[in-house]
């Protein structure tokens, strides 16, 4: 397998999020300095843990994607190690942030490291268990997966329009990946998900499965790579 990275990326967000954690948790001790050594500064101790939360936040989103190791593109590879040569991964190096090409089609890869148990039914995902700890201060929510496929759906196709005739757009397939070792999945083979949700450990079986079906000829493959700067 063929793996492209876009290094200069994950080094810079992950310089942001290193900076961003130490502000975060700098401005909220500030505030918390402030809040009781001045009481009557009120409103300014409260605007430095406003700034500080944020700024938290906004630290675990980068950490989570580019500051700790293995990252998810780490994990992507090692879940995926074993694929031919005719396999080409990409990270942070095409519209969407992780994307796999080859034999088997065209897939958009969504890594999500929430622990727990997810379930998807009626329409909704749900997270339950886990710590609720880190649930608050050091993870972000599940939020709405079916979302996340639409937009970098919508992001590739756009690509692709731009760059291959009408006729030789490929269909596209998405995975939704839980990295963490203790998440469950409880996802119905009747709920319709929006997409193959997977623990890493499963997702290269998922890849072969598919790519026993009808998948990309040689030449659309080279085409595709092509629109992506990457053909041999």
């Amino acid at each position: 397998m063929n793996i492209i990275r876009n290094e200069k990326l994950i080094k810079r967000n992950s310089r942001i999020a290193q900076i961003t954690v130490v502000a975060g948790l700098a401005v909220l001790a500030a505030g918390m300095f402030i809040s009781f050594r001045y009481k009557e500064q009120v409103t300014l101790s409260m605007g430095a843990l406003l700034v500080g939360f944020l700024l938290s936040q906004i630290g675990i989103y980068f950490s989570n994607r580019w500051g700790r190791r293995p990252r998810p593109d780490e994990l992507l590879d090692a879940s995926l190690k074993g694929l031919d040569s005719k396999y080409t991964l990409y990270h942070y190096s095409t519209p969407v942030s992780h994307l796999l090409l080859g034999p088997a089609g065209m897939w958009l890869l969504l890594p999500y490291h929430q622990r727990g148990t997810i379930t998807f039914s009626k329409g909704r995902w749900r997270q339950s268990g886990g710590n609720l700890y880190l649930k608050i201060f050091a993870q972000e929510s599940l939020g709405r997966p079916e979302m996340d496929v639409l937009n970098e759906m919508s992001r590739l196709q756009s690509h692709l329009a731009k760059n291959l005739p009408e006729e030789q757009l490929p269909d596209l397939k998405a995975a939704l990946v839980f990295t963490n070792p203790r998440t469950v999945i409880d996802v119905p083979d009747d709920a319709e998900a929006p997409a193959e949700t997977v623990t890493l450990g499963k997702l290269k079986e998922t890849i072969r499965k598919q790519g026993k079906n009808k998948g990309l000829s040689p030449e659309k493959l080279k085409l595709l790579q092509e629109s992506f700067g990457t053909a041999e």
